[in-house]
């Protein structure tokens, strides 16, 4: 047998025990008596493929999206999806756009929960992106604690200016991150692709902890669509809130 492996499931085994709650690499090298080294570089690896969730130093590890795909089921984030479904179904009914649900998982934009629209031309997507080129991504980046967005910075780098001008050095991306913040909406445009997005922050108990986004073509996109598209936004992100906090 391959002792790395029985580790590894051994782990897993024991942080789904936990049915949500994070548990610390202490807790997990005492009580499968391993080497707190050793489990630390098996987390590492099951973090970046996904299956573990690093939620800080303090708090520990909880079960990733890769772990419940293995089973096709979508207990991941589900009270946020839950309370933001109905909202969501009715956004995207009202603007006839696509709109989703994004977190920031291991470094990375996710998508929990994507409710498409009827238009004959629709954005393709993928669960996971880089931070920087999505509106939720940059959204989420700005609700970071300083220490967090230094860990942040540290493991993506920043990003190049073609991706994003306003965020290619550390100076212009604090104050543009402030900026998104202050104004609560963040907004990003792929002219490769000529797509716009908006992201506004689903906030409960005064955490930011979701982003609600449209994405559309360029071409849909005029002034007075957009702010629509942000009035909307902006509703239904506080009645996703409003639901969380009851």
């Amino acid at each position: 047998m391959v002792q790395v492996l029985i580790k590894a499931f051994d782990i897993l085994e024991l942080v789904a025990q936990r049915n949500g709650q994070p548990i610390t690499l202490t807790e997990i090298a005492d009580e499968l008596q391993l080497n707190e080294a050793t489990a630390a570089n098996i987390n590492r690896t099951l973090v970046h493929r996904g299956y573990l969730e690093h939620i800080g130093k303090k708090k520990g590890y909880r079960l990733g999206p890769n772990a419940y795909r293995l089973t096709n089921e979508v207990p991941y984030g589900q009270d946020l999806v839950n309370a933001a479904r109905s909202v969501m179904e009715e956004l995207t009914a009202k603007l006839n756009e696509s709109c989703l649900l994004g977190v920031l998982r291991n470094y990375k934009r996710y998508i929990l929960h994507v409710v498409n629209s009827d238009q004959e031309i629709q954005i393709k997507l993928r669960s996971e992106r880089n931070v920087y080129e999505t509106a939720s991504g940059r959204l989420l980046l700005a609700y970071l604690s300083e220490k967090e967005l230094e860990r942040f910075i540290q493991h993506n780098d920043l990003p190049s200016s073609a991706l994003w001008e306003e965020g290619s050095s550390k100076e212009k991306l604090k104050e543009t991150l402030a900026r998104i913040k202050k104004e609560g909406i963040a907004t990003t445009f792929m002219g490769n692709r000529d797509i716009r997005g908006f992201a506004v922050p689903i906030i409960v108990n005064d955490l930011v902890v979701a982003g609600l986004s449209v994405f559309l073509p360029e071409y849909r996109c005029t002034n007075l669509r957009q702010q629509e598209i942000i009035q909307t936004l902006k509703e239904s992100a506080q009645q996703i809130g409003e639901k969380l906090n009851l």
